[in-house]
């Protein structure tokens, strides 16, 4: 039988999610075909409930519908649970069961760049689903002090006082005179906003960012964003959001299929699709 994978999310646009997802399943020989279904809300129900047929392992779960599909499902991992988000559906014997995969993609790239968090002063840029993630997976690998900054203060205070209550951690409003001093003495500084993914945005002043931390973002389309061109000019080391993006992919598949994925496979199908649809 020829299972069934795929992410759904609306509106869905260029996802890399499918060639690289793809590219996994025919390397190990899995039979299985992931596809992209772009699901508004009200379909949702419906399709959720239709996973628990046998020819399906499960799916991704993009915006909007990561904290929603929650209350469809018959189970969740501490990920999920303590995030409120879930990004990954397994089917387990007709039981479907919500993880986030997000945690472990933020936390497998900052390893393999050589970085610890354990100790470290970190800002985070925004207070959405990804910044949860974030957050999480710094309060559970043991960073010294968090600052959230956001648009709206007030959803940053709640992010920090559901994920890292016992923490040092601070909730500021996104702007660089308010960020001036974190942002001097941050090891680690994470752009989990939207801005960046337009040509020339950036959520705070060239000008304004460190050079001396790692600065993180974790938009992946452009792969080079004016966040990250800044603050590699300024003489700061960086990190795109494509090694999250893989990340998290990986360890959904390891969840649908019990096996090993095979992350550089799944790494340069991404790093191609993505060049791609540069070229379009």
């Amino acid at each position: 039988m020829r299972r069934k994978v795929g992410l759904i999310g609306h509106p869905l646009g260029h996802t890399l999610s499918p060639a690289f997802q793809q590219a996994a399943f025919d390397h190990l020989g899995i039979a299985a075909v992931y596809r992209a279904y772009d699901l508004p809300p009200e379909d949702v129900p419906a399709f959720v409930a239709g996973l628990r047929a046998p020819d399906w392992l499960g799916v991704n779960v993009t915006v909007p519908h990561k904290e929603r599909v929650r209350a469809l499902l018959d189970g969740e991992g501490p990920e999920a649970t303590a995030v409120g988000a879930v990004n990954t559906i397994v089917n387990d014997g007709g039981r479907l069961v919500g993880h986030n995969t997000d945690v472990v993609g933020f936390r497998d790239a900052l390893v393999e760049v050589g970085f610890a968090v354990r100790g470290a002063r970190c800002v985070v840029l925004g207070a959405g689903g990804a910044a949860r993630a974030v957050v999480y997976a710094l309060r559970a690998g043991g960073a010294a002090e968090i600052v959230v900054a956001n648009r709206h203060v007030e959803r940053a205070q709640r992010l920090l006082a559901d994920l890292a209550p016992n923490l040092p951690s601070v909730a500021l409003p996104l702007d660089a005179a308010a960020l001036a001093t974190a942002l001097a003495h941050c090891d680690l500084l994470v752009n989990s906003t939207s801005v960046g993914l337009r040509p020339g945005e950036s959520p705070l002043p060239d000008d304004s960012l460190p050079d001396r931390a790692l600065v993180y973002d974790l938009v992946y389309n452009p792969p080079q964003t004016r966040f990250l061109a800044a603050a590699a000019a300024r003489g700061a080391r960086t990190l795109g959001g494509l090694s999250m993006l893989v990340g998290q992919g990986a360890a959904s598949f390891t969840l649908w299929t019990g096996r090993p994925a095979p992350r550089e496979v799944m790494r340069l199908a991404a790093e191609a699709a993505l060049a791609r649809l540069a070229q379009r």
